[in-house]
């Protein structure tokens, strides 16, 4: 029996489990949008794309600050999150509740619990910080550099397209 932990690939797949990319470098952009933007000229001008690889060089987490936290923000966050799951959890019961006339009772019902659930969550979750950490943030994982690698096969032929898209003026490179 194979598992897809079990270590074989088959041939022409990805690999399942993490290993180092192969291949020749053909491209290195400072930006993923760049080397997204060299793969798509590679697929249009025909070129064989299953055998290239866009990797990440120089990886860093960075954490956007997007805000305060406050007592209130914490607590309105909690509430509405709390509404929208006891609204789900409403509209499940109404759908399956067979009482004739019991319309909106159940999906109020819902709304109201799960605000309270949710500010109890919330509370709770802020007040275990202490002060710790009085943030929002949003955290994004990117690199310093994008390398294109391609398969040694087909790598001299990339080379020289991606070369052709170095060599185009600047506002026909965006179309």
């Amino acid at each position: 029996m194979t598992s897809s932990f079990s270590g074989q690939n088959r041939p022409g797949m990805p690999p399942r489990l993490p290993t180092p990319p192969t291949g020749w470098p053909i491209g290195s952009y400072g930006t993923y949008e760049e080397a997204q933007r060299a793969v798509d000229f590679l697929a249009d001008s025909d070129f064989p794309v299953q055998e290239v690889t866009i990797v990440g060089v120089d990886l860093m987490l960075v954490e956007r600050v997007t805000g305060k936290l406050t007592w209130g923000r914490v607590l309105g966050t909690g509430a509405a999150s709390g509404a929208w799951f006891g609204a789900f959890v409403g509209v499940l019961l109404s759908l399956f509740n067979t009482t004739p006339g019991a319309g909106f009772g159940p999906i109020l019902v819902g709304v109201i619990t799960g605000v309270g659930f949710g500010l109890i969550f919330a509370a709770v979750g802020y007040s275990s910080t202490r002060g710790k950490r009085d943030f929002q943030s949003a955290s994004q994982l990117v690199a310093g550099r994008y390398d294109v690698l391609c398969q040694p096969r087909s790598a001299e032929r990339g080379r020289d397209l991606l070369a052709k898209l170095a060599m185009r003026p600047a506002d026909a490179q965006k179309e």
